[in-house]
């Protein structure tokens, strides 16, 4: 078994937003499991503990993937778990919607939350009793060309997530 999720890897732009952001949260005092720049990403689908990547692979590649322009945009909490939303893409949001369907036929479990487009900056974020979280998130954004099967291991470190396929 392998934990498993698809998603787009962060780079350029988009990543160095991000990681000023996460500099901001420590630079106000915000103690937390912070993602490391190497494992920054938006995730499209969760899959969970499934035995065979191939499977996901199959499905994926009856799903061509449209390019998209994707844009940071505010900054959001779910509880202890700091994140940057992304501005509404209808092209991603129907890529989404068919991968999942595609997942679904192939009948491979997945997550099926409704699709929130975010990147997790800090887990279990502890705010300084008097910090503000009211930071600016600087305009940046990306060019999406591919989504990535990706598998998820613990390490000494924290999770290690690695490209399959």
């Amino acid at each position: 078994m392998m934990r498993l999720f698809i998603a787009i890897p962060l780079d350029g732009e988009m990543l160095r937003a991000a990681l000023s952001v996460q500099r901001e949260f420590s630079r106000r005092g915000v103690r937390g499991n912070y993602t490391p720049a190497e494992n920054m990403h938006l995730t499209l689908a969760f899959i969970g503990e499934y035995p065979e990547p191939e499977d996901v692979l199959l499905a994926m590649d009856g799903v061509p993937f449209p390019p998209v322009a994707l844009k940071l945009r505010g900054l959001g909490a779910f509880g202890d778990l700091w994140w940057l939303g992304l501005e509404r893409c209808e092209a991603l949001e129907g890529y989404v919607r068919r991968l999942r369907h595609a997942l679904a036929e192939a009948g491979i479990p997945f997550d099926r939350k409704r699709f929130s487009p975010h990147i997790t900056l800090v887990r279990r974020a502890e705010l300084p009793a008097r910090a503000s979280v009211e930071i600016a998130v600087p305009e940046a954004g990306m060019r999406a060309e591919r989504a990535v099967l990706m598998r998820s291991d613990r390490g000494k470190a924290g999770m290690i997530y690695t490209p399959i396929g």
